[in-house]
């Protein structure tokens, strides 16, 4: 069973999992510690699909990009529910349905998501041999979307200044953990699970070659004309257009989209915009050291 011990920071705690803590919310930590046996004997599907990011590196972007290669380009089946619904984390708990319910009942094939590190995904997707999407962003530009997340979601701690928060993501104290843990932990998972790698920066840079790439892992073969048609429909203007993936379902006591809306920029380089060059310049150190051991790489530009 999974215990919350120690606080670590305003608004979460640190799960008691030895090298494998992590940050939670508080607002979910009762719920998540009181279901964790049951999300940690999630039992999968061969047939299920996962989709995982580290938070704010795409995810709504690749589950748009999925659902309408799984639903042949049919604009209104994948607008028959909110992103939540269609494809629910298998972590999360929040009132209402219950992730894994909403999974358990779901016909399969499912596609479901997560933002766990590798070392906290449920065994039986590695048991069933399940596939697996992973989508990367560059640690500049994540931290930055991460931020202005924390600002308009109320159900997130206060993210403080944008040099408090710098710090904090450097640190790897932020919810779900280190940047830097979580994106290496599963490139390293590639060489022995079926997981297609993917980076945000080269789905803004070509997105129909990098989606032919999700159609031919999927083996799935579609028409020119259906895929632009889905190209054109998951671009970020089209999406946050979109109420059911844009969060505006969201009253604005949990989403304040008057702060910052869910879906803000979509951009590659935002992060010139909020780094001084003095917090560069710390940054790229505090980066080279921690990637230092890792054929990953990353663009922090266009």
């Amino acid at each position: 069973m999974l215990q919350s011990k120690l606080e670590k920071l305003p608004g979460l705690f640190q799960s008691d999992l030895g090298e494998n803590s992590f940050l939670i919310p508080k607002m979910a930590i009762q719920s998540v510690c009181d279901r964790w046996d049951q999300i940690w004997n999630f039992r999968a599907r061969p047939d299920d699909l996962l989709i995982t990011t580290y938070a704010k590196a795409g995810t709504t972007w690749i589950q748009e990009i999925v659902d309408m290669i799984q639903h042949d380009g049919d604009i209104e089946k994948c607008k028959r529910a909110t992103t939540y619904l269609r494809h629910p984390f298998i972590e999360w708990v929040l009132p209402g349905p219950f992730s894994l319910e909403l999974a358990e009942a779901m016909p399969s094939p499912r596609t479901l998501k997560t933002h766990l590190p590798v070392q906290l995904v449920p065994p039986s997707f590695w048991e069933q041999e399940c596939k697996i999407i992973y989508v990367a962003r560059n640690a500049k530009d994540n931290l930055v979307s991460y931020y202005h997340f924390h600002r308009m979601n109320k159900n997130m701690p206060e993210p403080g200044t944008w040099e408090e928060f710098l710090k904090k993501f450097m640190a790897g104290q932020v919810l779900w953990g280190c940047w830097y843990d979580h994106v290496k932990g599963w490139w390293d998972a590639k060489e022995n699970h079926c997981i297609l790698y993917l980076f945000y920066e080269d789905l803004k840079e070509d997105p129909k070659r990098e989606i032919q790439k999700v159609l031919q892992f999927l083996e799935k073969d579609l028409e020119n004309e259906v895929l632009d048609k889905i190209i054109h429909h998951t671009t970020f203007e089209i999406m946050k257009d979109n109420p059911m993936a844009n969060y505006t379902f969201q009253p604005p006591a949990v989403m304040d989209h008057s702060i910052s809306p869910f879906m803000r920029k979509g951009t590659v380089g935002d992060w010139k915009n909020h780094f001084t060059m003095a917090q560069n310049e710390k940054f790229d150190d505090d980066y080279r050291k921690k990637m230092s051991r890792t054929s990953l790489t990353f663009r922090m530009e266009l």
